[in-house]
């Protein structure tokens, strides 16, 4: 452990010292509109592979970008996986860290007050999209590689890296590769280390040892051939839309209630040791205003709108397809219509046994409006909660690194968001999952003006560095 204490200080000072070239490069990827939604910039993403890729190859990373095929349902290839590796030390660590290099839809109409796709820094913040989400995490990865050279200070561990180009689009092909490459690419992994999540609010760090999951649905109802003009259909038809919101209003109260019969009857009950843990994180009401830019909360209280965000289910309308949304009046009466809808899943609800509940009550629910429309409920996708352990010694390490650097002690959070492939690399590399946050709670990430906070970026490399550090000597026991 000394010899990691004697390391870090040259380390950080380097850091410091190469902290415009490292903004550098995160400029010149956010410059890439690798948005893996819109199928017109898949060429970008491919591109943004290309660009991790070089600058991997040129600290002396051996690389390969994995080809996964034609995205399903489309005629389109999906943009490969990074796979690369750092050092094969084989008296070392083997450390996996994952990311993704794909980013959400940004437009400078949505509302952004600058390019999107331009990295600026303004009053201590580097706005742009991807600069959180995820493409700053992504870099910071390289950026420790190059300080670890240029400051004479050997590499700890055994990087094994996994960058994808599909998360914001559901992540096609990534736990398959997982899955075939178990005992192969990712034989001999130690622990993983997940950095695509968030400080809890804005001032305090934080690791996250748990996950909620996320079941999607689809309602779609239908009724004439095609779009009728309101002046004249009106009143004479059923209109799918009407039964739509109609259907909609039925799933969750204004008080954010999951009117589904059954729903919560299969939450885990919460324990006395649980409780606790609410009282001793450093959250305020306040941290959730400013996050929101609102004082719209549902709860009164730091424990209760923690709860409801990790513990608890909550369910979320989205959108509605086929409805009539520019700008003016258009008095159509649409043909079809398709309303989104999801629920958070945590500990110990199950996708099959929630499909079960939503899919009765929906139909319960049709049939009780007597509609001559044709209505279909269909699963989009989901995914499983996951929770681990925070006494892991994993974990140990980067709260070792997260006191290094920060000097306070990080809290233990568990998050609302949903990142299947941690609880994909859990289970099939049965090693410990540590999600550890670069990014601020107000970063904004899949909103307008995502932005991450230059001293989170630099001192988010410096974790980053002293994590491997300390994974490195941190013992099993």
């Amino acid at each position: 452990m000394a010899a990691v204490e004697a390391s870090l200080p040259p380390l950080f000072d380097k850091i410091e010292e190469l902290s415009s070239d490292f903004v550098a490069r995160l400029s010149k990827a956010v410059s890439i509109p690798s948005v893996s939604a819109d199928f017109t910039l898949r060429p970008k993403v491919v591109e943004m592979s290309k660009f991790l890729e070089k600058e991997l190859k040129a600290l002396g990373a051996t690389v390969e970008l994995r080809e996964l095929g034609k995205q399903e349902g489309a005629d389109i290839d999906l943009p490969p996986i990074v796979l690369a590796r750092y050092g094969t030390d084989p008296n070392k660590r083997n450390i996996l860290v994952y990311g993704h290099y794909d980013v959400q839809p940004a437009l400078v109409e949505d509302g952004w007050n600058t390019d999107p796709f331009k990295l600026i820094e303004k009053d201590g913040k580097l706005y742009g999209r991807g600069s959180t989400d995820d493409k700053g995490p992504v870099i910071g990865w390289i950026n420790a590689i190059e300080a670890h050279q240029k400051a004479g200070v050997e590499f700890p561990v055994n990087l094994v890296m996994c960058f994808e180009g599909m998360e914001e689009y559901g992540s096609d092909g990534l736990d398959d590769l997982i899955r075939a490459e178990k005992d192969k690419f990712f034989k001999g992994v130690d622990a993983t280390c997940i950095c695509d999540n968030y400080w809890l609010g804005t001032t305090h760090p934080a690791l996250t040892y748990g996950i909620r999951g996320c079941s999607y649905y689809a309602l779609t109802i239908s009724g004439p051939a095609a779009d009728l003009h309101s002046g004249v259909f009106g009143g004479m038809v059923s209109e799918p839309l009407i039964d739509l919101t109609h259907m909609l209003s039925k799933l969750v109260s204004p008080q954010g209630k999951i009117l589904i019969p059954g729903v919560m009857d299969l939450v885990a009950p919460l324990t006395a040791e649980e409780d606790e843990i609410y009282d001793k994180i450093k959250y305020s009401m306040q941290d959730l205003y400013d996050a929101t830019g609102s004082k719209t909360n549902l709860y009164e209280t730091k424990k209760e709108s923690l709860m409801a965000r990790w513990r608890y289910p909550t369910l979320s309308l989205h959108g509605i397809e086929g409805a009539f949304s520019a700008p003016g009046a258009k008095t159509v009466i649409p043909a079809k219509v398709v309303g989104k809808f999801s629920l958070r899943t945590v500990p110990d609800i199950t996708p099959r046994a929630l499909d079960e509940l939503v899919f009765k009550y929906i139909n319960d629910c049709w049939a009780e409006l007597g509609s001559k429309n044709k209505m279909e409920i269909t699963l989009l996708h989901d995914g499983m909660w996951w929770l681990s352990s925070p006494k892991h010694w994993n974990f140990e390490a980067a709260k070792k690194a997260t006191k290094a650097v920060w000097n306070v002690e990080p809290d233990l959070t568990r998050e609302g968001g949903s990142i299947p492939v941690t609880l994909t690399f859990e289970e099939e590399l049965k090693r410990n999952v540590l999600l550890l946050p670069m990014g601020r709670g107000d970063d904004g990430a899949h909103s307008i003006n995502e932005k991450l906070d230059l001293v989170n970026y630099i001192n988010g490399i410096k974790t980053l560095s002293a994590y491997l550090h300390y994974a490195s000597v941190e013992p099993t026991a």
